[in-house]
C-alpha cells in the first residue's frame, strides 16, 4: 500500500520516543531513590509525600502542556509516575472509606495514584483512628458533595481529632444502575449509601417507583449485596461492577450532569506553602448580638476569601454551634496570619483544621 513507508517512518519513530521517555523514567525513579537516601541522611525517615510539592510539580504539567492530550490525562499520567516513584523510598498506607470498589477508593488513587497500600475501613470514624494511630500515614474520607451539600460524620470527627487536613481531591462521581436482572420491573430492591439515593432520586422516581430503596454503609457494600442475593439492584461505581460481576444496566443516572464529591486527605503533618492553597477553620462564637459577623470580619478586612461556611452542634450544649469555615491561601501567608490573629481573639473555640494545596483538575 502507497502509505506503507509513511506508517513505517511514524512507527519507528514513536519507538525511538518510547525509548527516550523509558530512558528518563529510569532516570527519575533513581533521583527518587537518592532523595530517599538524603532524607534518611538527615534523619526523616518517614517524610516521604510532600503534597505541598507533588502540587507544585501537577501544576507545572498543566501549564507546560500544549495538547494534544487533555490537562486531565497528563495529570493522571504524572501522578502515577510519582506513585510509582514515591513508592521506591517507603511504602505509604493510605486508609479509605470501604469497602473496596467505593467512590472513596477511587479519590484515593486518584491523588496518591496507585502505588500505595490502600486500606479499606468500615466507617468514618475507624479512617480517622488508623491514622491517628499511625497504623496509616493518611486516610480519605468524604466531606461534601455539589448536589447533597456536607457530609456531617466527617465534620464532626474534626471536633475532637488531632489530625489535619493534609489534601483535597475533587471527584467527578457517575452513579450507575447495577445488577444481574433481566427485567427491571422484577427487582423488589435496590441497594445504596444514602448519598447516592439522594443523588438519584428523579431518575429512581421515574423508573424505579415500585423498588423499595435500603440504604446501606457504602455503594460497594450495595454491589456486593446485588451480587449476593440476586434479584436486586445496587447504584455504585462502574469499578463496583466490574470487582462485583454486575452489568452496568443503566449509566450515568445521577439527577445532575455534574455532579461531584469532595474528599478530604487528613493525616498528621502540617503542609508547607504550594503556592495555590485553602485553609480550613474550626471556631465558635460568644453568645452575643452580632457575634458571628464580628468574628468573621477579619476575613474581609485582610482581603481573605472565605469559600465555604458550615455549622454544626457543638455537642457542649444544647443549642450551641461551631462553625466550619473554608478560606483561599495558606496560614503562613502573611495577610491570612493577620486575619487569623485577629479572628482568634473574637472567637470562643479557635482551631487551624490544616492549610493545604487546592485540588489540582
Amino acid at each position: 500500500m502507497s502509505d506503507q513507508p509513511a506508517l513505517q517512518a511514524l512507527r519507528a519513530r514513536i519507538d525511538a520516543l518510547d525509548e527516550q521517555l523509558q530512558t528518563l523514567i529510569s532516570e527519575r525513579a533513581r533521583c527518587a531513590q537518592q532523595v530517599a537516601e538524603v532524607k534518611r541522611a538527615a534523619g526523616e525517615l518517614n517524610d516521604f509525600y510532600r503534597p505541598e510539592r507533588e502540587a507544585e510539580v501537577l501544576r507545572r504539567v498543566a501549564e507546560r502542556n500544549q495538547g494534544p492530550l487533555t490537562n486531565e490525562v497528563l495529570v493522571q499520567i504524572y501522578r502515577e509516575l510519582m506513585s510509582a516513584c514515591r513508592g521506591l523510598e517507603g511504602p505509604l498506607h493510605v486508609a479509605f472509606l470501604g469497602p473496596e470498589g467505593t467512590f472513596t477508593e477511587a479519590a484515593a488513587h486518584k491523588h496518591f495514584g496507585h502505588a500505595v497500600k490502600a486500606v479499606p475501613l468500615a466507617a468514618i470514624d475507624e479512617v480517622f483512628r488508623e491514622v491517628e494511630a499511625g497504623t496509616a500515614h493518611y486516610g480519605v474520607v468524604p466531606v461534601e458533595n455539589s448536589t447533597e451539600g456536607m457530609i456531617s460524620h466527617t465534620l464532626d470527627m474534626f471536633l475532637n481529632s488531632p489530625l489535619k487536613i493534609c489534601g483535597e481531591i475533587e471527584l467527578r462521581v457517575h452513579q450507575n444502575l447495577l445488577g444481574n436482572v433481566a427485567d427491571l420491573a422484577t427487582a423488589a430492591h435496590v441497594y445504596s449509601h444514602q448519598q447516592s439515593f439522594a443523588q438519584c432520586r428523579e431518575w429512581l422516581d421515574a423508573h424505579l417507583p415500585h423498588a423499595e430503596r435500603i440504604t446501606v454503609s457504602s455503594n460497594a457494600e450495595a454491589a456486593r449485596r446485588a451480587h449476593d442475593e440476586g434479584g436486586c439492584l445496587a447504584i455504585a461505581s462502574a469499578t463496583a461492577a466490574e470487582r462485583y460481576g454486575l452489568k452496568i444496566l443503566h449509566s450515568n443516572i445521577e439527577d445532575e450532569p455534574d455532579n461531584t464529591t469532595r474528599f478530604l486527605v487528613i493525616g498528621r503533618q502540617q503542609v508547607a506553602p504550594s503556592g495555590t492553597d485553602k485553609t480550613s477553620l474550626l471556631v465558635s462564637t460568644r453568645n452575643r448580638p452580632g457575634a458571628l459577623h464580628r468574628l468573621l470580619a477579619p476575613l474581609s478586612q485582610h482581603g481573605i476569601s472565605m469559600t465555604r461556611i458550615e455549622s454544626r452542634p457543638s455537642r457542649r450544649s444544647t443549642w450551641d454551634y461551631v462553625f466550619f469555615v473554608d478560606i483561599e491561601g495558606h496560614q503562613q501567608d502573611t495577610k491570612v496570619t493577620q486575619a487569623l490573629v485577629a479572628l482568634e481573639q473574637e472567637a470562643a473555640l479557635f482551631k487551624v483544621l490544616g492549610s493545604y494545596p487546592a485540588a489540582v483538575l
